[in-house]
């Protein structure tokens, strides 16, 4: 099945995808935006984590495309918590002049569809670097909220860096799709 939003799609990865994978995971530009532990990551590489990555139930995760560009991004739920019903939420898109088009918004209103309509989860949880306006400015139009600040918690670029905490409950995207009719 895949996810519809309103001009993209959000489907299943495939092996031809890898290499797209693969360039965001080595884009340094990409990897500077986001959290985590960067290595330069080998097509091989890249291969063996699909094969160990690919069924899992509890991290899923999602090509970002559209008719006009084809795959650009990735999207992913990380350690589902199936009992509480919530997720990690994470966005990367891959080619900066897309970054502009609404893609963002778009991928992150379809996610909560499909996690709080579909999955019926009741909480996303999120994070961005206090100094990545793009995420703020996303999210929040998106309707998350920020809940916290972890300070000095990542370390790039040889400084660290405070962690916003953020989220999104069912009855926020509710309220949302209620006032702006996203869907309508």
């Amino acid at each position: 099945m895949n996810i519809k939003g309103k001009f993209v799609t959000l489907r299943a990865i495939e092996k031809e995808d890898l290499e797209l994978m693969r360039e965001m995971m080595n884009d340094p530009e990409i990897e500077n935006l986001v959290i985590g532990w960067a290595f330069p990551v080998s097509k091989y590489q890249q291969n063996q984590w699909y094969e160990n990555n690919i069924n899992s139930v509890n991290d899923l995760r999602f090509i970002i495309e559209t008719p006009e560009d084809g795959a650009i991004g990735l999207a992913t739920f990380t350690d589902i918590d199936w009992k509480n019903r919530r997720a990690y939420h994470g966005i990367k898109l891959a080619n900066k002049g897309v970054r502009i088009k609404g893609i963002g918004t778009d991928t992150v209103m379809a996610i909560m569809r499909y996690a709080f309509c579909e999955l019926q989860l009741n909480r996303l949880d999120g994070s961005w670097f206090e100094n990545n306006i793009a995420s703020q400015k996303l999210y929040t139009k998106c309707g998350w909220k920020v809940e916290g600040k972890y300070r000095q918690y990542i370390y790039k670029n040889g400084q660290y860096h405070d962690l916003i905490a953020v989220g999104a409950l069912k009855e926020d995207y509710d309220k949302l799709v209620k006032e702006n009719n996203y869907w309508g």
